[in-house]
């Protein structure tokens, strides 16, 4: 088999699509966290703790000098992120537990008894010819 369609081979696979799909739906999902998180969770926090943007909380190194801009760690973004972070998690463990709930409903629910094999079939056929026959047989 050649590389190019092993290759082919590969990516024409059902996992290598479905994570591929889940790639950009996870990408989007996450665009619209950080928007969540940095727009509707973030404000009303601030007000809460007494009007604080936590994307301008930032810790100053080194102030600013000339042309050189000033060095900081800004803790606040991190703090965003983090929020983000749990908001992402959360969301994916309610979707995991539902699956896992279906799941768990599925293989609760009765299934069919299995078809008879073909043997099974020709014995009970022979038993029941010859339960009809056997009174006949009797003097």
């Amino acid at each position: 088999m050649g590389f190019f369609s092993e290759f082919k081979a590969f990516a024409v696979r059902g996992n290598v699509i479905d994570l591929a799909v889940g790639l950009v739906i996870g990408s989007a999902f996450g665009k619209i966290v950080s928007s969540l998180v940095a727009d509707v969770i973030t404000p009303p926090l601030g007000i809460l703790i007494g009007g604080v943007d936590f994307s301008n909380l930032t810790l100053t190194l080194r102030e600013a000098v000339g042309e050189t801009p000033a060095v900081t760690i800004n803790y606040g973004v991190f703090i965003q992120t983090i929020i983000s972070f749990v908001i992402i998690a959360f969301a994916i463990f309610l979707v995991v537990r539902a699956i896992n709930s279906l799941k768990r409903k599925e293989a609760e629910a009765p299934s069919a008894p299995p078809a008879p094999s073909k043997e099974e079939t020709l014995l009970t056929e022979i038993r029941d010819a010859l339960r009809e026959r056997a009174p006949q047989d009797r003097p």
